[in-house]
């Protein structure tokens, strides 16, 4: 596994735990040393425990040399990463690239070469024509196999996957048939659990991932929309999103009014696949108007929280529960919080910020002014709005009561539904949230 970030960690440390060696290769230095000490570079509940087990029983090393991680080895992954390219949102495949190079030069037998990073359509194509120009005499095959993992949820993504999907060179039938097979053994735990397991081509396998994780931000994206259309006529979004979510064509998730959507994945694959789609002269445009929607999105909630202050936040204290893009884990990546916290910041407020994962991997994106605190009622202390930005599981059993005691104003703004609206209105505050008739700030 080329690679030992998230998707490289947690991949290769579940393939361990299927039974199979796995040799890790990272080259960051600062990282390399965390996991050799058993120390895990990321947040992901139970991955640690995973990981220390593995290791313990011999199936999953870590090191810097590729050459001594691909001797022998029937499958090399790649899941180094391919963040957006400046200025035209594509993804920068360089770093692929450049491991894929690495691995045919000192491949020593017939070796599978998978994509686990997210790469653009046409990205295996470009692999295999690498790998000729590299090595002409090495016997290998080229699969893309993209991954689904949810942050904070990865380990049960991996063991119990929707489906795999393994895209190999249909051009090709005989290294088809012997690429799959390698992968069908790998992934035979997941068979006997009658996993689906799709077989498709490189490039249909490329378009999957983007397709899927396009698809579920333009579904956050749309309740979002409902949300705003809700206050405006007196609707409550949450029976919306209950109602249409019970239509088995629609389903329910992804569809909780939030401050939009952040992380590693869904704003680099949407940019990447309006990207794609341009250059392939077929634009997808639901997409496009994605992407334009939920940017505009954080900075309505920016203003929102101004609003709520009257117009003017100078010299205010605010409390923000919540940094991360979502809960459960510490990325920081495109979170809300970053645009939201900036414009309050710029308004002249002072911030008090308190995330139960995320405060180390905020620092270095949110205003230097921040506040950091030591749990929620810390955040909350002597602050005149109290802002909720990450729906951790333990800001919802806040008491009122408790809330009150603490805070010199009563004004709280929930960016993330947690709370009953009736509930904290009785406790003597003016609270906003999204898309509820008795919540919503009069306009």
């Amino acid at each position: 596994m080329i690679g030992g970030g998230y998707v490289g960690l947690v991949s290769g440390t579940c393939f361990a735990e299927f039974g199979t060696d796995v040799a890790i290769v990272e080259t960051n230095p600062d990282r390399l040393t965390a996991l050799r000490e058993g120390r895990i570079p990321i947040y992901e509940p139970g991955l640690d425990r995973l990981v220390e087990e593995n290791v313990e029983a011999g199936r999953l090393t870590f090191g810097d040399d590729i050459a001594a991680a691909v001797k022998g080895a029937d499958a090399v992954f790649v899941a180094v990463g391919t963040p957006s390219r400046r200025g035209d949102g594509q993804a920068d495949t360089s770093y692929v690239y450049a491991a894929v190079e690495q691995i045919a030069r000192v491949a020593d037998g017939y070796t599978v070469i998978v994509t686990k990073s997210t790469v653009p359509v046409g990205t295996g194509r470009e692999i295999a024509r690498i790998v000729r120009e590299t090595r002409p005499d090495l016997d290998f095959d080229i699969a893309s196999n993209p991954e689904f993992l949810r942050e904070g949820n990865a380990i049960q993504d991996f063991m119990r996957p929707d489906r795999v999907i393994i895209g190999t060179d249909q051009y090709k039938p005989e290294g088809t048939e012997r690429a799959q097979n390698i992968l069908r053994k790998l992934y035979r735990p997941l068979y006997l659990l009658e996993t689906p397991i799709v077989f498709t081509g490189l490039e249909t396998a490329e378009l999957i991932k983007y397709s899927a994780n396009s698809f579920l931000a333009m579904k956050i994206t749309f309740i979002n929309e409902i949300s705003d259309l809700c206050e405006k006529v007196g609707a409550n979004v949450n029976d919306v999103a209950r109602s249409i979510g019970l239509d088995g064509r629609i389903g329910k998730k992804f569809l909780h009014p939030s401050p939009g959507f952040g992380g590693s994945c869904f704003p680099k694959d949407t940019r990447a696949l309006t990207a794609i789609g341009r250059n392939a002269g077929s634009p997808v445009r639901l997409i496009e108007t994605t992407v334009a929607v939920n940017d505009q999105r954080m900075k309505d909630m920016g203003e929102r929280i101004i609003a709520f202050a009257d117009g003017d936040v100078r010299g205010l204290t605010i409390g923000v529960l919540g940094l991360t893009f979502k809960p459960e884990t510490d990325d920081m990546r495109e979170a809300a919080s970053i645009t939201v916290l900036d414009m309050l910041d710029k308004g002249g407020a002072h911030i008090r910020a308190f995330d139960p994962a995320g405060m180390t991997t905020a620092r270095p994106v949110l205003p230097h002014s921040v506040t950091y605190c030591t749990d929620a009622l810390d955040a909350a202390k002597g602050v005149d709005i109290l802002v909720v930005l990450t729906e951790w599981n333990e800001f919802r059993s806040l008491a009122p009561e408790k809330l009150a005691r603490e805070m010199k104003g009563r004004k709280i703004a929930d960016l993330r539904n947690i709370w009953d609206p009736k509930t904290i209105k009785d406790a003597g505050f003016k609270y906003i949230s999204l898309g509820r008739p008795d919540a919503v700030q009069p306009r």
